[in-house]
């Protein structure tokens, strides 16, 4: 449990980190153009690198928490072993999605490592790398979610 937390707080720094960044480079590139006629060539691929990492992220954080956007209005309704079902069809869907977006995301990072943006000449593999990371981190939290289930847990969560 301990560990959770530290990864939860370790992620939540990443957030805040990203969005710190997002914000000195926008903002500082606004400031340069409208008091010196200048600005930083990078603020605008910068920003972009990371709000990927940023939504990714932080929908991990969400799905964790189990407070993505759901349709319950039958599951809520139903209790035992056809609720049980549901939950079990509902992760099979979400396992399947997510193995689509796995193996889309690291078909995308091995094209991006040849690939470089044009302007800070980073590997387009490290945005990619967000999308893969984020599905793999989802993938584990539902194996997790799935067993604590199966222990007996609480329905709700990842673990």
């Amino acid at each position: 449990m301990k560990a959770l937390n530290a990864i939860k707080h370790l992620a939540e720094g990443l957030l805040a980190l990203c969005l710190l960044g997002m914000v000195v480079a926008v903002f500082g590139n606004v400031v340069l153009r409208y008091v010196w006629g200048t600005g930083w060539v990078v603020s605008e691929e910068l920003s972009r690198l990371l709000f990927v990492w940023l939504v990714s992220v932080a929908a991990t954080l969400t799905f964790a928490e189990g407070k993505h956007l759901g349709f319950d209005l039958v599951t809520t309704r139903l209790s035992g072993k056809p609720a049980a079902a549901l939950r079990w069809l509902t992760r099979a869907l979400i396992g399947l999605s997510l193995y689509y977006l796995i193996t889309g995301a690291w078909a995308q990072v091995v094209v991006g490592m040849n690939s470089r943006s044009p302007v800070m000449n980073y590997p387009l593999a490290l945005a990619a790398g967000a999308i893969f990371v984020m599905g793999v981190c989802m993938a584990l939290l539902l194996v997790l979610q799935a067993a604590n289930e199966l222990r007996g847990g609480r329905e709700g969560g990842a673990a």
